[in-house]
Formats: C-alpha cells, sequence, structure tokens
C-alpha cells in the first residue's frame, strides 16, 4: 500500500523511495511555508523539485516518515483521485507581466478552487495564460485559457505525452465570466461522457463538431439535435482497430485471457471490470499517457508489483472464452 498523500518514485536494489507534492495554487508560496519545506527536506533526507505544475515536490522520502513530514509541514496530506484535475497552471497576467492582456491569476485561482483533485474520467491539466505567449501553455493543456485584447480564448483537448496534441479553439473573446461558464459546460459534458480518455481522445473519438456543437449549443441556451456520444462495446470475437495516443494500442479480443503482453488501456477498455483490480494494487492512473502503449509486465515492474499476482487477480473478472 502507498503512504497517504505520497507517489511511488523509484525502487532501488528492493528499496523504495516516495514523493510528496502538497498543493500549491498557482504557484505562489509565502517565504515561511518555503521554509518549512526547506526544514523538512534536511531533516529526512528529502529533495525539492520544481515541478511543471507549479509546486515544489520533495522526493527521495522513506514511507515511515510520511506522516511525519505532512505533519511537520502542517498540511493536510494532497490526496485526491488518481484520474482528477491534476493542476491549473498560470503565468503572471496583468499582475505581474508587462504583456499581460487579461487577468490570468484572478481566473486561475478560480478555476483551482472549483476543480483541482475533482474526480474525472482521467487525468486533466488546465492552463491559464494571461497573453497569446502562451507561458502556461494552454494550448497543450486539456482545457486552457489565453488572454487576448478582446478577451478569453478557451481551448481543449490538448496534451503532451508520448502522442502530443494541440488543443482546438472551442470559442473566443469572452469575458470572465461566460469563460467560467463554458468551462463548466466542458467539463460536465466530459464527465457525463467520456471514457477512461483525456478530453483530446474524446474529441478524437466522437467528433470535434459534434463535441463543439454540443457544448456551444448548452452554452447558447440552444438543444442540440445530435444524439449522446456512445461508448462502443465489445463483443465476443470482435477486434479493437489500434489507435495511438487512442483508447487502446493493442489487440486484445474479448474472451481472450490477459498475459503479461496486454496493453493495459487495451485491457480496460475490453474489460472494464479490471480497473477497480488495477486500482487496488496501486495503479489508479489509468489514463496517464504511458499506459496507453504499456504492457502489463512493464507496469508491474515501475510499480514493483509481483506480476503473476497481478494476472491472476486480472484474470478472475475475465469471462471465461466459450
Amino acid at each position: 500500500m502507498l503512504p497517504k498523500g505520497a507517489n511511488l518514485q523509484k525502487i532501488r536494489e528492493g528499496k523504495r523511495t516516495y514523493a510528496i507534492t502538497p498543493h500549491l495554487p498557482g504557484g505562489f508560496i509565502k517565504p515561511e511555508v518555503m521554509q518549512k519545506y526547506v526544514d523538512v527536506s534536511k531533516k529526512y533526507g528529502g529533495t525539492m523539485k520544481l515541478t511543471s505544475a507549479q509546486r515544489i515536490m520533495i522526493t527521495g522520502l522513506k514511507a515511515e516518515d510520511i506522516d511525519s513530514v505532512w505533519q511537520e509541514l502542517g498540511m493536510q496530506p494532497a490526496l485526491g483521485f488518481a484520474n482528477c484535475v491534476r493542476s491549473v497552471k498560470i503565468c503572471p497576467g496583468i499582475a505581474f507581466c508587462k504583456r499581460g492582456k487579461q487577468d490570468s491569476i484572478k481566473l486561475g485561482l478560480e478555476l483551482d478552487r472549483r476543480y483541482i483533485k475533482k474526480e474525472m474520467p482521467s487525468r486533466i491539466k488546465m492552463g491559464v495564460s494571461g497573453c497569446p505567449n502562451s507561458c502556461a501553455e494552454a494550448i497543450i493543456k486539456d482545457v486552457g485559457a489565453i488572454g487576448t485584447d478582446t478577451g478569453w480564448d478557451i481551448y481543449v483537448g490538448g496534451s503532451a505525452g508520448s502522442h502530443p496534441r494541440l488543443a482546438d479553439k472551442l470559442i473566443e473573446s469572452l469575458n470572465y465570466d461566460d469563460a467560467l461558464r463554458v468551462i463548466d459546460i466542458v467539463m460536465r459534458y466530459y464527465q457525463q461522457y467520456a471514457d477512461i480518455e483525456r478530453i483530446g481522445q474524446f474529441i478524437d473519438r466522437i467528433g470535434w463538431g459534434k463535441f463543439k456543437t454540443d457544448v456551444l449549443a448548452e452554452f447558447y441556451g440552444e438543444k442540440s439535435s445530435a444524439g449522446e456520444p456512445r461508448v462502443p462495446q465489445s463483443e465476443a470475437g470482435d477486434k479493437i482497430v489500434p489507435l495511438p495516443g487512442g483508447l487502446t494500442e493493442g489487440n486484445l479480443v474479448f474472451g481472450d485471457a490477459i498475459t503479461a503482453d496486454s496493453v493495459i488501456s487495451d485491457i480496460i477498455r475490453v474489460y472494464p471490470q479490471t480497473i477497480p483490480i488495477f486500482r487496488s494494487f496501486g495503479m489508479g492512473c489509468l489514463g496517464c499517457p504511458s499506459s496507453a502503449g504499456e504492457p502489463v509486465t512493464k507496469a508491474a515492474a515501475i510499480h514493483g508489483l509481483d506480476l503473476p499476482e497481478l494476472l491472476a487477480a486480472l484474470n478472475k473478472v475475465v469471462p471465461e472464452k466459450k
């Protein structure tokens, strides 16, 4: 079991080290809080690392020290669902930058307040950039906002990882309230209809036209004439066409046993009943870019799991092939 509020980082010669990443909205931190980070890191032999999500990770920690680290930081463990809104990256905007067009800090902190750690079909990242320079990398975030002279342009579907995708522009020139409102519609639509997939993968599956039509119909108070997006169900003998960066990259068929070479995203598409099994083994982030093309044997090694034990548990919920 993982220590509370920690992530497994490395396994060297059988020894495991962990990291904690306290939440820092917008990356803002007071000097006295920074001093706590320094003192705790020194005491427990940790290393401080600035992350791409504007947080400070303390890594190289022992499992038995995790509770004490959180206690001495004076913070609650940064808990959340593995598939949730992970971060809202914010640029300085008009508050601190001479090139700022819009108040990115105000919008970003409000998005952080509304969505951070909220459960989603997959991991989600947001970015708020106060001008088209996009210093918060909004164009490669699942949901991004970019400030212009006329308001906020909203982008959806961006991601990095092994199959990077630039976000699509959904709507432009919105004021603060309308930007929040359309983002809320996007998040609810995604929660309701998506599978274990990033927003960009969801858009690619149902089509950009349908996604945009449905979201903007609600935004403008109209009724969409299109039907609800459906997740295709596997039938016995049906083969799924591999899609790089999509819902599956392997060729598992309904009724097949799960093997060491079975791709994780393939497994959860064909056998969604395996999701709680994976999570019970500490493999919660099933929508991350790595799992798209990662076989069970590699994932087990990375997480320090017993491969035969994991395969046995997974195959217990697989229907017998007739």
